[in-house]
């Protein structure tokens, strides 16, 4: 029997970039929880998780490692638990992040067929959506899942997007549609408790595409040539971008 499982960095990831997969997970896991040097925010964000009544919801609250502001988008470099940080102690923190992550997601991830999780780059370019990748496909031969993403990028991004797309990377793909229903109804929890991290005029595209790396080595993957991925800046209704300015070559 098959078993999906959604894995997102942050409350409110799991809707912004992975609605799709949302209703027919078990469970949905939330990763981080207490925001780093924001400690007032770390009750009202625990009090949002928990009103979402989500029926099969995880959540890890592994404190962040306030390591977003110390990235060399520029150059970036991919490193074993994420993304190289620019910073001793938050690169300290965010290493141990990754161990403690994985050590909390083998036991949940165990058994499952599927599993939807933040893509290699980070959409828009956050630290901790890399090592949560990095976390779910260090898992994925372990364990015997496939591993899915999405197209979501952004101008900073995009870079690294190129780069990790010129490397085989995918072996099928699908189309989905987003659960707006579901996603605006915990948007408004989210609203409710002031722990929304993204545009308040936020609205979800009508079609994404999520990319499957299957376990069983990379024989039949494939790289990016030729797909079109989406620009999360343009925050109220996307379109597919233009081939000209996000196809990957």
């Amino acid at each position: 029997m098959s078993r999906s499982v959604l894995v997102a960095a942050h409350p409110d990831d799991e809707i912004l970039w992975l609605s799709a997969a949302l209703a027919d997970a078990d469970p949905v896991v939330l990763c981080y929880g207490a925001p780093y040097g924001k400690p007032e925010k770390a009750q009202a964000r625990a009090r949002a998780v928990a009103a979402l009544k989500l029926p099969r919801l995880v959540n890890l609250a592994i404190p962040e490692s306030g390591s977003r502001l110390f990235v060399d988008w520029r150059t970036p470099v991919l490193t074993a638990t994420g993304i190289a940080i620019a910073e001793p102690q938050a690169q300290s923190r965010y290493d141990a992040n990754f161990i403690a992550l994985t050590e909390k997601l083998r036991p949940i991830l165990t058994g499952a067929t599927d599993v939807y999780t933040h893509n290699p780059w980070g959409e828009y370019g956050h630290p901790e959506h890399i090592q949560v990748h990095r976390a779910v496909a260090a898992l994925r031969e372990e364990l015997g899942f496939t591993l899915w993403f999405s197209n979501y990028v952004a101008p900073l991004t995009w870079p690294l997007a190129r780069r990790l797309g010129r490397a085989a990377c995918w072996a099928r793909k699908r189309a989905v549609f987003p659960d707006v229903r579901l996603a605006r109804r915990l948007r408004r929890v989210y609203l409710r408790h002031r722990v929304w991290t993204w545009s308040l005029f936020h609205g979800w595209p009508p079609v994404e595409t999520l990319y499957a790396q299957p376990p069983g080595g990379q024989r039949d993957w494939r790289d990016l040539t030729g797909e079109t991925l989406l620009d999360v800046t343009k925050l109220r209704w996307w379109r597919l971008p233009g081939a000209a300015q996000h196809v990957l070559d």
